[in-house]
């Protein structure tokens, strides 16, 4: 990590603690879209309400891509139903690209269709989302992309979980890089240095990071990335 992505990183994790956008609950863990059990969520759809805010994030992800896949390696931006789809917006436009957003599945009705606004048939193509636990969505919403006829190597998240297993492997299997500005490590160093949160807080959130698998079973959550995958897939 170079002293920029580390910069980055700090910023963007302490604009989301000064948005509220980070919660804590150890007592009653939140149950992620992927089955996996969590004492701590992030509400990146919180970023939409303050405008300074996302204009900072927004300029942060922006320089991320260049620096990481290139300032002119992009030929269209596409957001993922639902929350990715304001982030595309504003990523595109900042970056001058295409825009387009990809439904979850079909509408059923009108067109039908899966993407909407046009399809980045041959187009080096990047997947926008909020956010990723395990990276379940990006697999889906990439091969769907893929099977339209986009060119899918990249993906940008604001916030990954940076924890739970296979998340990284099987998108890096599929030839798909992950993108992210801030992971809950990220979000540990800046509450320490803000004083969010108690030293007792902080210290659960720790043990939850160094083995989340564990944790999840213990409370009653998925404890194989094979388990959350199902679960994702019966959700779906």
């Amino acid at each position: 990590m170079t002293d920029w992505d580390r910069d980055a990183a700090l910023t963007t994790a302490r604009i989301l603690l000064e948005i509220g956008a980070v919660n804590f609950r150890p007592d009653e863990p939140y149950t992620l879209t992927s089955g996996w059990k969590s004492p701590v969520y992030i509400d990146c759809r919180r970023i939409i309400f303050f405008p300074r805010a996302r204009a900072k994030i927004c300029s942060l992800a922006v320089e991320k891509i260049g620096r990481h896949v290139g300032y002119e390696s992009i030929d269209a931006v596409v957001g993922g139903e639902t929350a990715g789809i304001p982030f595309a917006a504003w990523i595109a436009d900042r970056m001058l690209a295409p825009m387009a957003y990809i439904r979850k599945k079909p509408k059923g009705f009108g067109r039908n269709a899966l993407i909407e606004g046009d399809v980045p048939e041959g187009r080096r193509t990047l997947l926008v989302e909020d956010l990723t636990t395990d990276g379940q969505s990006k697999i889906q919403f990439a091969r769907a992309l893929r099977e339209a006829g986009a060119i899918i190597e990249h993906a940008f998240v604001v916030f990954f979980y940076g924890v739970f297993p296979g998340s990284l492997q099987t998108l890096a299997g599929m030839g798909i890089s992950l993108h992210h500005l801030a992971t809950w490590w990220d979000v540990l160093d800046a509450s320490r240095e803000r004083g969010n949160f108690s030293d007792a807080a902080l210290a659960a959130v720790r043990r939850f990071l160094e083995d989340p698998v564990a944790w999840s079973a213990a409370h009653g959550g998925v404890a194989t990335a094979e388990e959350a995958a199902r679960h994702k897939a019966g959700k779906a």
